[in-house]
């Protein structure tokens, strides 16, 4: 499944991302060109705008969109997993968290240079986007993102 998260939920957008999903964020958009994307592009549109939800394209259920009931951003990704059953749909840290391209598995000879010596040293795993070229690899960051995304699913 493929989203557009309004601004006022932007941090939501990184958990789907997180979690596998693409997720388009734009921080300045005009409510407008988010609905004319999200129609274009065949997204599911996430927002608290009431407004948003209030256009005769939601209501007449052309355009999918979810109104956002918590300023939780856990509580948020619930919502949409539990909300559209997207459970078994999730693909964890297969995605950038900044660009939202698909992931691309990387030898260790190849990262060599591009992230900091003690993490070559001790890492063997590595994902790269090759849109913005940032490198993922499982340190600590990836063990506590990890845990967020157990304990969500358990709820699930």
């Amino acid at each position: 499944m493929r989203f557009i998260v309004d601004s006022n939920v932007g941090g939501l957008a990184k958990r789907l991302r997180m979690a596998g999903f693409d997720a388009l964020f734009f921080k300045d958009i005009d409510d407008s060109r988010l609905v004319r994307i999200a129609l274009d592009e065949d997204r599911v549109l996430l927002t608290k705008d009431t407004e948003i939800m209030k256009r005769r394209v939601v209501r007449s259920n052309r355009l999918k969109a979810i109104h956002i009931e918590s300023d939780d951003v856990k509580s948020q990704l619930h919502q949409v997993l539990t909300g559209l059953n997207l459970a078994a749909e999730v693909s964890p840290f297969s995605r950038c968290m900044e660009c939202n391209e698909p992931l691309t598995p990387r030898e260790k000879a190849d990262i060599e240079g591009l992230v900091p010596p003690y993490v070559f040293q001790t890492q063997t795993d590595y994902m790269q986007c090759p849109g913005c070229q940032r490198v993922y690899w499982r340190g600590t960051h990836w063990e506590r993102m990890n845990i967020e995304l157990e304990e969500l699913f358990r709820g699930i």
